[in-house]
């Protein structure tokens, strides 16, 4: 009898050690389990923060592009708002040299006194209006002797000249005009070409080159 007691006491006293070890080993899975939630929370919580970082700098970036771009819609209306008007008013420059090839072409008028009078007058006009056009940042091109650019010229024809190279401007049919750094319009212009017979003489040098 007392040894199945001694047996007895002996299995409780080993199922309190292995239920001693079993919470043990529960309390440190669950520690475990803690730390790992505490450290996936955290990472998490670092992503978060980093994609908000982010989110902030984009929102930034759009509010900045934004920004630059009203500020150039808003000097681009400020500089260029008159474009239309300055482009319409180029017709009375342009009225007033038609005027004055008509009084100068009319046999009746020639040599008067009056005629001498009216194309000084067209002429204080012109200048006057170029005056205007310039304080407003309105400038004509100059374009005489120069190379022709597709960017500020208009090629209207071609003029027989062996003193310029060919594609120098000889003649302005109509002045081009600027606005600040933009077309307002372009010159109407009569560029210079090799007569036919320099063409042929050039022609045949380089067949008997070749």
């Amino acid at each position: 009898m007392e040894k199945e007691e001694t047996f007895k006491e002996e299995d409780k006293t080993s199922e309190t050690t292995l239920n001693d070890n079993d919470t043990e080993k529960k309390v440190e899975e669950d520690e475990s389990s803690i730390k790992e939630y505490a450290e996936n929370n955290e990472i998490s919580n670092e992503e978060k923060i980093i994609e908000l970082e982010d989110k902030l700098a984009r929102t930034f970036a759009e509010m900045e592009n934004q920004r630059r771009r009203f500020e150039k819609e808003k000097n681009d209306a400020f500089d260029y708002g008159g474009f239309a008007f300055a482009k319409e008013a180029l017709n009375l420059i342009d009225n007033l040299a038609r005027s004055k090839l008509i009084l100068e072409s009319d046999e009746t008028l020639k040599n008067t006194e009056a005629l001498k009078k009216t194309l000084e007058h067209l002429d204080i006009i012109k200048k006057d209006l170029i005056s205007i056009f310039t304080k407003n940042d309105i400038k004509p091109i100059d374009c005489i002797n120069k190379k022709l650019d597709p960017n500020f010229h208009q090629a209207m024809m071609e003029i027989e000249d062996d003193q310029k190279e060919p594609g120098t401007i000889v003649q302005e049919i109509q002045k081009g005009f600027m606005i600040k750094n933009r077309l307002l319009r372009p010159s109407l212009v009569g560029v210079s070409k090799k007569t036919e017979k320099n063409q042929k003489d050039e022609e045949n040098k380089d067949n008997l080159d070749k």
